[in-house]
């Protein structure tokens, strides 16, 4: 059977958002469940899929796709234990934000409600079918979701599983639509899908975030690009400040809340650039900075103005040298994409400072970037991580997929 039409499928989609808003927290809980039940009843089935995947990826990609594509039995329970998580959270769906009575006795309330339709487009990630269909599935929408033809057998796979778990729970199969057609045009339509998409969540690179900016003319959430600092204040602890810049970039460098530049205090430079650069060449880190930090530390290359500001996703760290907190803080500014910044500090004017005055969706004091991440933060999961500035902003759990409306009760009032 060839697969269905993405004219079809978003009729599907449009059809089962109904019966998902309506279904009760108890269902929706349900499917959850059942869903990571069978993601480790079937974790074979999954990899054997992503393994065709990647087979696929390592003859046509890079180290850093084939990192982001690969499952292994670990990764899969780490999908299921993501949606019993999900499923624990209070249900937002309902939700009383705020609630007043007027003069004229007129009661208002501001009530959550699911956005209906949320489609999600996204590359070499199969764990975000898990994740962005479980969130989806709890705030009450349909997961729309087209992924990469990179991961489009493990998508296939996670994604029957899903839909088998809502029809476990007596909910819509259709609460959990993946789109096959992998094409360029297939994807310029999904994102023009207006009167069917509520909501779409980009989730990739550049050429991915342009092709939206470009053509989508549904309501867009963007997943930005992560070009992370780590600013090692004058008055940091150096150990602790070597644990968090090794961790934030080494840990695992590929996803967006790695660093990818280190920013050091003039005054400590001297004793802290040899100390953690060697440990980040031995991790395999190659290093590339301005002419203060070769200076001190000789064993890394000449950084351009284009490595300072790029999202590297792989064992590559620009590293700076400034004067003072101010130079540190124009520094990210300049180059920072929006997405989390970190400072290791002891003062505590220097951290409120910092937090203060850098513009980004997540500000760290004394911990790595690594952390800015919807699980570590007590979402439970992300659909993605905005780095813009309304509806949403930083990791995009429940609430951030859901909006308001207005609930007004009466006695009879009428306007004069």
């Amino acid at each position: 059977m060839s697969p269905a039409s993405l004219g079809e499928l978003a009729q599907r989609a449009r059809a089962a958002a109904p019966s998902l808003a309506l279904a009760s927290g108890a269902a929706r809980n349900e499917a959850l469940c059942r869903a990571a039940d069978l993601l480790t009843e079937a974790s074979e089935d999954i990899l054997r899929a992503n393994r065709a995947d990647v087979d696929r990826a390592r003859t046509a990609g890079s180290a850093t796709a084939v990192d982001r594509l690969r499952l292994d039995t670990r990764r899969v329970e780490a999908m299921a234990e993501g949606l019993r998580a999900v499923a624990a959270l209070p249900d937002p769906v309902g939700e009383v934000v705020e609630g007043a009575v007027r003069p004229n006795g007129l009661v208002v309330e501001r009530v959550r409600v699911p956005l209906g339709v949320v489609g999600v487009i996204y590359e070499n990630r199969p764990n975000v079918t898990a994740d962005a269909a479980g969130l989806c599935v709890k705030a009450g929408n349909v997961a729309f979701l087209r992924g990469s033809a990179g991961a489009l057998e493990s998508n296939r796979a996670i994604s029957r599983v899903l839909r088998e778990g809502l029809a476990k729970a007596g909910l819509p199969e259709d609460g959990v639509l993946l789109v096959e057609d992998t094409s360029h045009e297939t994807a310029r339509e999904f994102v023009r899908l207006k009167g069917v998409i509520d909501c779409l969540i980009p989730r990739g690179g550049p050429a991915l975030i342009s092709m939206v900016e470009q053509h989508a003319t549904v309501p867009w959430v963007i997943d930005g690009d992560g070009n992370c600092h780590v600013y090692v204040d004058g008055s940091a602890d150096l150990e602790m400040a070597r644990r968090i810049v090794v961790n934030a970039k080494t840990s695992r460098p590929s996803v967006c809340n790695a660093a990818e530049s280190l920013v050091v205090h003039a005054g400590i430079a001297r004793d802290f650039l040899p100390r953690v650069g060697s440990e980040l060449v031995e991790a395999g880190v190659e290093l590339v900075g301005d002419g203060e930090a070769r200076a001190i530390f000789s064993h890394m290359g000449a950084a351009s103005e284009e490595d300072f500001a790029t999202e590297f996703l792989a064992l590559k760290m620009s590293v700076a040298v400034v004067r003072d907190l101010d130079a540190a803080i124009a520094h990210v500014r300049r180059y920072s994409s929006g997405h989390s910044e970190a400072i290791v500090t002891r003062d505590l004017e220097a951290a409120s400072r910092f937090v203060r005055e850098v513009d980004a969706a997540a500000v760290l004091v004394n911990a790595s970037t690594r952390f800015v991440d919807g699980g570590e933060l007590g979402l439970g999961a992300e659909v993605g991580i905005s780095t813009q500035k309304l509806h949403a902003r930083g990791p995009m759990g429940l609430r951030e997929l859901t909006s308001v409306k207005y609930v007004v009760y009466g006695e009879g009032q009428i306007r004069t």
